[in-house]
């Protein structure tokens, strides 16, 4: 009786997550189909990575010539996978067509533009979205059929900020930045080596209404003549140019599409914003792990150190490391945003440590810290094994509200011409570009993407107040540990 009681248990525990006896392999068999969609654009990020990095280690090693075969191998095998079409792809669902009097063609079932582009859009979020609840479908499982226990204090964390409602709000948005990120080749109407990098090496066909035939020009052409420099000459956001090209976020005083400038200038902020928090948190963590461990005069040392960095005028700094390092292989690195990171972690690693260091002198008071010494373990054990996982939680928390601050950082220098140069999209270079046009017809250059660094940044400091009231639920503006932390 006991066992049926058991097996009965067990089956209404499958039920809960998923209708069927093997729940686990339909759980993987669903990640692999959705990886399947986007295999070919998976591996064409991979191997181009790969190539990348050998490039860049061979031309610094002077190796270049006996590194060569294995290089153009590797070029061979991503050209080999950009032939392998994907769900999200532009030759899937494409969108840059032409009207040719009667019809368009060369379009996603013939439709608009417009239309032909929401699709693509869509269907690149349901993807995401398809993740993100496999993720969360894979965590239920795991919680609930997978371990032994039946309640970790991390399902209270759980719980608690799925009813967070700003937090949900500040994830929501991050989620939809870092999607726009990630699948930014696709979300745009047109490319940038097309629209911006090579726009006279590629060609577009058009309607002429006068003489009521197809036409054909460069891309560079049409952008001089769709150009956005006031209320005479612009191409508005939601509308066509003369060309028929759909223009999401209208276009740039260069005729360039914007909205394609703010989808690949996304890239750029999310990939120094995480690159600089992460190295700020690695930095700070060790340091404040360090300094609640050994106290006295190493604890003095670093806290003078990170004064004499705090008092250091960041942006002139900035300005120097910037110039110094432009003609170096460093500054080559992904257009001068892998020295802007560095910067900005150099930089900014001197507030977050403030605010993790005291949360780690407390737990250095610990009983257990004590006892792992008496037992001999290593300072290194000690600081990984019994402090770390006590200040992890501050450091998520920092880090999530010091991402957003990067990203105005980042904005910010595109806009005063520093940090990435140029022309790379980025929003704050954008919104440069639109300074002159604020007052005219042309608003939407300097409007849009100022709303979204508003949004996005919002977005994450949200994320950090969901994060920490679901760490610590007594932590307030005025108390709680997680709330006296400052700094961030």
């Amino acid at each position: 009786m006991a066992g049926a009681h058991d097996a009965d248990a067990a089956d209404a525990r499958e039920s809960t997550v998923l209708p069927t006896g093997s729940p686990l392999a339909v759980w993987l068999a669903a990640g692999v189909v959705l990886l399947a969609l986007e295999a070919g654009a998976l591996a064409t990020f991979a191997v181009g990575l790969l190539a990348d990095a050998l490039g860049t280690a061979v031309s610094l090693a002077g190796v270049a010539t006996a590194a060569a075969p294995v290089v153009d191998a590797l070029e061979a095998g991503r050209s080999m996978a950009e032939s392998v079409p994907t769900l999200l792809s532009r030759e899937t669902v494409p969108n840059g067509g032409y009207w040719n009097g009667q019809r368009w063609v060369d379009t996603f079932l013939g439709l608009e533009p417009a239309y032909a582009w929401a699709v693509r859009v869509a269907l690149v979020y349901a993807y995401a979205f398809a993740w993100a609840g496999w993720a969360m479908l894979g965590y239920r499982l795991y919680r609930r059929e997978i371990r032994s226990l039946a309640w970790t204090p991390r399902d209270d964390m759980v719980d608690r900020f799925r009813s967070h409602t700003w937090g949900l709000f500040g994830l929501a948005v991050v989620f939809m930045f870092v999607v726009m990120a990630v699948f930014a080749p696709a979300l745009g109407p047109t490319t940038v080596d097309k629209n911006m990098r090579n726009s006279y090496s590629n060609e577009i066909s058009y309607w002429d209404a006068e003489a009521e035939s197809v036409e054909t020009t460069l891309v560079g052409q049409a952008n001089l003549d769709t150009q956005s420099t006031g209320t005479q000459s612009r191409v508005m956001p939601f509308t066509y140019d003369d060309y028929g090209r759909y223009h999401p976020f209208g276009t740039l005083p260069t005729g360039r599409d914007l909205f394609t400038f703010i989808a690949a200038g996304s890239r750029i902020s999310l990939i120094i914003g995480v690159l600089s928090v992460g190295l700020s948190v690695l930095i700070a963590g060790s340091l404040a792990l360090a300094a609640a461990y050994y106290k006295g005069r190493v604890d003095l040392g670093l806290v003078l150190a990170s004064d004499a960095v705090m008092a250091m005028p960041q942006l002139l700094l900035i300005i120097m490391l910037t110039t110094v390092l432009a003609d170096t292989w460093v500054g080559g690195i992904y257009s001068g945003a892998f020295v802007l990171a560095l910067i900005l972690a150099g930089t900014g690693w001197t507030y977050m440590w403030r605010s993790v260091r005291g949360p780690a002198l407390q737990v250095s008071e610990r009983q257990w810290v004590d006892a792992a010494r008496s037992f001999g373990q290593k300072p290194r054990v000690i600081m990984r094994r019994h402090m770390l996982p006590y200040i992890t939680g501050y450091l998520l928390i920092y880090g999530s509200m010091t991402l957003g601050g990067a990203i105005i950082a980042i904005a910010g220098l595109s806009f005063l011409g520093l940090g990435v140069s140029a022309p790379t999209p980025e929003w704050g270079r954008a919104i440069n570009l639109g300074q002159d046009y604020v007052t005219t017809g042309s608003w939407h250059i300097s409007l849009i993407p100022g709303l979204l660094i508003t949004v996005v940044v919002t977005g994450f400091n949200a994320l950090g107040d969901g994060i920490r009231d679901a760490i610590d639920p007594q932590s307030d503006a005025e108390g709680g540990a997680a709330g006296r932390g400052g700094g961030a």
